[in-house]
């Protein structure tokens, strides 16, 4: 986060909007979704295309939103292309939505999210 830190507000807002844009569609949050729990591993094109019945088209299309925005990782093995959260982004993008609500007005009590993802797995 030091580096996004020394970012304007306004700079910072405009980037952690387009992420939240590009994850708005329910297309790629499903791919985020499925890609952290396979994390930190990962998963190929063919494996994310598999679980969640895209083609490959529609598929890399979504990936490509996701990897502009620095939301996926993508390493080369052999002939396959592994895609991973970008769970370091996304910890900035958290602690961006939250800073206010948990910290300065404590509008959300932190261990309330804690407990909902709990309750969901």
């Amino acid at each position: 986060m030091e580096e996004s830190s020394a970012r304007p507000l306004d700079d910072l807002t405009i980037r952690y909007a387009d992420m939240l844009a590009a994850i708005g569609a329910e297309h790629r949050l499903r791919i985020l979704r499925l890609l952290l729990s396979a994390h930190p591993n990962g998963m190929t094109a063919g494996e994310i295309q598999a679980e969640l019945g895209m083609s490959a088209s529609n598929l890399s299309h979504h990936l490509e939103k996701l990897r502009n925005e620095d939301l996926l990782n993508v390493r080369r093995e052999g002939t396959y292309l592994w895609y991973s959260a970008n769970t370091e982004v996304l910890t900035e993008l958290l602690q961006f939505l939250y800073a206010e609500c948990c910290t300065r007005n404590r509008a959300i009590a932190p261990e309330t999210i804690v407990q909902i993802r709990k309750a969901e797995k």
